[in-house]
């Protein structure tokens, strides 16, 4: 049996969370689903309430009072996820840009010995459906900018779709975790490596929202363009 849990962020999901949640558990690996919502006006948290009566074992909600940004909400569901016994802890986004199908995949490289599988869209080159051009090549140098700081030699440094195993997310000191948006991914991945775990890439194909509004900005961009100097700075003066 998988002693693994699937935590997704939400915030105003309507539209999505239904179905997202249904093609977790239709698959075979019997996942839970925790779902941690930032007070959504638009029902979501409701909706899952619902959902729970129909799967009251394997579905679990976490209300928070606020929209507190990405980073804070995965690192509430870390910690939930750890004081409650599971041994593999998924990233997943509520808006099928990330397949369901794929955690399998993701977990099956940590069983069988990685202590971070992420999903990667640039490990077999460019496999993104439906972004613009812009959109890809921001995604994709920001990568090739962290590496170059930092070194990790991670294809897809961004990447918000993750399995951690439990002793990644024991040995990380959680309340450390400040940013929010692709700097927190950044960060998630920088402090994995650099206590020297298994970090695997599995390639997906990435497809672009379809229902819903993303949650990109500018604030998000500009802080992981200095979020990466500040961690690799952190980390030469062993202050990480």
């Amino acid at each position: 049996m998988s002693r693994g849990v699937v935590i997704i962020p939400t915030y105003n999901e309507i539209e999505n969370i239904e179905g997202i949640v249904r093609a977790v558990f239709a698959l075979s690996t019997p996942f839970h689903v925790l779902i941690v919502d930032d007070n959504s006006p638009d029902g979501t948290a409701q909706k899952v309430e619902e959902l729970q009566r129909e799967f009251p074992e394997r579905l679990h909600l976490e209300k928070r009072a606020r929209k507190a940004g990405l980073g804070t909400a995965y690192v509430h569901g870390f910690k939930w996820a750890l004081q409650n016994g599971f041994d593999y802890i998924f990233e997943m986004d509520a808006d099928f840009s990330h397949n369901p199908k794929d955690l399998e995949r993701l977990y099956e490289a940590c069983v069988n010995g990685a202590d971070m599988a992420i999903g990667s869209r640039y490990v077999t080159g460019v496999n993104v459906v439906n972004w613009p051009l812009n959109r890809v090549l921001m995604s994709y140098f920001a990568s090739v900018y962290v590496d170059f700081i930092m070194g990790m030699k991670i294809h897809d440094a961004t990447a918000g779709f993750v399995c951690y195993k439990r002793n990644v997310l024991e040995t990380i000191n959680l309340d450390k975790i400040k940013f929010i948006g692709y700097a927190f991914q950044i960060e998630m991945k920088y402090r994995t490596f650099v206590n020297k775990f298994k970090i695997v890439e599995v390639p997906i194909i990435f497809t672009d929202r379809t229902k819903g509004q993303s949650k990109m900005s500018n604030a998000i961009i500009k802080e992981a363009i200095f979020g990466v100097i500040t961690l690799r700075l952190k980390k030469i003066f062993n202050t990480l």
